[in-house]
């Protein structure tokens, strides 16, 4: 069964970019690898070939991977999302009402989350809680210690 992930230009382009790495520069390495130690003689007593062939075994499994992904990656149109409600690719401000602290999150992808550059996987407990709610809504949200109360201050794109 296909799980179809949405994903914004910067990311599909980040994926496409480590699939091609992987094709035209990781792939003729490995072939590259195992012609070598092919050289070096008997296969059966090689662990240099066993271990250029596992090698190459996992990279391939690893561009397979990653061209199913790309096969359900859908490119979301930005111009198209409702601001109104918290959606993915929402820029949301929101209040921690316990201590007052605010901050600022984008909901993204889960293979674009990035808590240092304030992306958050829509996937993530606090990104499901903030899933369709509005300016002004409190979202409680479940974390591992307990629950937390978030004020939605601004959605933005």
């Amino acid at each position: 069964m296909s799980n179809v992930s949405y994903y914004t230009a910067e990311g599909l382009k980040k994926l496409r970019d480590e699939l091609n790495q992987l094709k035209d520069i990781e792939r003729p390495k490995a072939s590259q690898a195992i012609a070598e130690a092919r050289d070096k003689g008997d296969l059966s007593e090689n662990a240099e070939y066993d271990a250029a062939k596992e090698a190459q075994g996992l990279l391939e499994m690893k561009i397979s991977k990653l061209e199913e992904t790309l096969a359900n990656a859908r490119l979301i149109d930005e111009s198209q999302l409702d601001t109104s409600k918290v959606l993915v690719l929402s820029k949301v401000k929101i209040k921690n009402q316990a201590n007052g602290m605010e901050m600022n999150y984008t909901l993204v992808a889960e293979s674009e989350a990035d808590l240092a550059s304030g992306k958050i996987s829509v996937n993530s407990p606090i990104g499901k809680g903030l899933l369709g709610k509005s300016v002004g809504d409190i979202a409680e949200i479940q974390v591992p210690n307990g629950k937390i109360n978030f004020e939605i201050i601004e959605i933005s794109r």
